[in-house]
């Protein structure tokens, strides 16, 4: 699972403006934490499995709904699985549909968009 507290500059910036934003629109401090902990398992997912260094971060508000997008050079779509007991990793999918309302994988014409969404400020 990530470790919130990794010491990445990209992933400290992406945090930073993810929560700022998320401030800004009015969202709680839980659903601030349950964001940034699924964007934090995003951005470690591209790293070692979407063969990217730097992922594209990009947050969007659509009407009432948080859109947070990550980007990586893989064309592997991302399946949530499903690890036994013993498995020492597998659960960061898991992690990031428990945390949030939506999430999916779209491929793009090199790489793929890996995303989740949530649901209005409450």
């Amino acid at each position: 699972m990530c470790d919130p507290n990794l010491n990445s500059p990209s992933l400290t910036i992406s945090r930073e403006a993810l929560r700022d934003a998320m401030s800004r629109a009015g969202y709680g401090l839980t659903s601030i934490g349950d964001a940034e902990l699924a964007l934090c398992e995003l951005v470690v997912n591209a790293w070692r499995h979407g063969l990217t260094s730097s992922p594209v971060v990009v947050v969007v508000f659509v009407d009432n709904t948080l859109r947070v997008t990550v980007a990586d050079r893989s064309s592997v779509l991302p399946e949530q699985a499903r690890p036994d007991s013993f498995s020492e990793s597998g659960r960061g999918l898991q992690l990031v549909a428990g945390l949030t309302h939506r999430w999916g994988a779209e491929p793009q014409k090199l790489g793929k968009r890996v995303w989740f969404e949530l649901d209005g400020a409450a």
